[in-house]
């Protein structure tokens, strides 16, 4: 499933008992739903990782008591009278097998030995999968039978509308939209290729280099060599900041980009600065010269960024036309 379908899923799941696991290959966004979810409602979570446990760290050490041995539980787990929770245990398939049977209480039961699993604490756990080439053991049948199993996708539209929200860079969001096959890629020989998280590390490196000329050499060890130099050819012929302001300037006559990418990089630029009025105002202009299908991406795009877009007279006169494509 795709990353709204399984943020909704895991949120109508929050309330009862029983755990979910989350499969999907690295670095497409197991962690980072989980922990969303948790901080859009307020909620701590534990991230225990249980390739870091030895068999018997659940269970805690014993201690004598008024004569008789008793076990205190370790402290990363939550304890009685602690606000509800997350206990998220990630990476649960990297453990070796014993560790994983040392789970098997806490994920059914709720209860370690004495230990005992506060009321409001919800399990969620997350792995990846034999054929992605982690580091992975088969989990048991005993086990995986005490879990709700989701498996993860990528998706492309989901994929942009969170890059618009954590504003990735407008190049490396339109040259997705262009070469959508490159979002993400199975591993193959070299330590680095495409993934939804390859590509926000790229994003953050041509902010601090200042552009893609001054980091070149460093992106093939981020998404691979062969989407390094397809992202540099669509560096070398997309049109600059420059152009841009001038479009923003004079929407209504300045010449706009007519191929694919470079339509896509103007509206991904526009979407990315869209705070700023003037680009809010052009946009709106935009949205009747441009092809109705990226017309729509662009209002849709502008509506997730800027809400008040919706009141600009251009979108209005846009949506008379295309809003039935728009509410699709």
């Amino acid at each position: 499933m795709k990353p709204s379908r399984l943020k909704d899923v895991l949120e109508s799941m929050l309330g009862q008992r029983w755990p979910a696991f989350i499969w999907g290959p690295p670095g497409i966004g197991k962690s980072s739903i989980v922990h969303a979810i948790a901080a859009e409602r307020g909620l701590p979570v534990i991230d225990l990782r249980a390739s870091l446990l030895d068999p018997t760290d659940l269970r805690g050490i014993p201690a004598i008591e008024g004569g008789r041995a008793v076990w205190c539980p370790p402290a990363f787990l939550p304890r009685e009278g602690e606000p509800p929770g997350v206990l998220f245990l990630d990476e649960i398939n990297a453990a070796p097998p014993l560790v994983q049977a040392s789970l098997y209480q806490l994920v059914l039961d709720r209860r370690v030995g004495e230990y005992v699993l506060p009321e409001g604490w919800w399990i969620v756990a997350a792995g990846n999968r034999q054929q992605d080439r982690a580091v992975t053991f088969r989990m048991s049948s005993a086990l995986a039978n005490r879990f709700v199993h989701l498996d993860l996708e990528v998706d492309v539209e989901d994929w942009r509308d969170w890059a618009l929200t954590r504003r990735l860079q407008p190049l490396v969001v339109s040259f997705i939209g262009v070469r959508p096959q490159l979002l993400w890629q199975e591993p193959g020989d070299s330590a680095a290729y495409p993934t939804p998280r390859s590509w926000q590390m790229l994003s953050d490196l041509l902010g601090s280099f200042g552009g893609h000329k001054a980091c070149a050499d460093v992106l093939p060890g981020i998404v691979g060599a062969g989407a390094a130099i397809e992202f540099a050819a669509f560096v070398k012929k997309a049109i600059n900041e420059r152009q841009m302001r001038a479009i923003v300037d004079d929407p209504k006559n300045a010449e706009i980009p007519t191929g694919l990418d470079g339509i896509y990089l103007l509206t991904s630029w526009l979407a990315h600065n869209a705070g700023e009025m003037a680009v809010s105002q052009a946009s709106a202009e935009l949205l009747g010269r441009l092809p109705p299908e990226f017309g729509v991406v662009l209002a849709r795009d502008m509506l997730k960024a800027r809400p008040g877009f919706l009141r600009e007279a251009g979108y209005k006169d846009f949506l008379k036309t295309h809003g039935h494509l728009i509410t699709r």
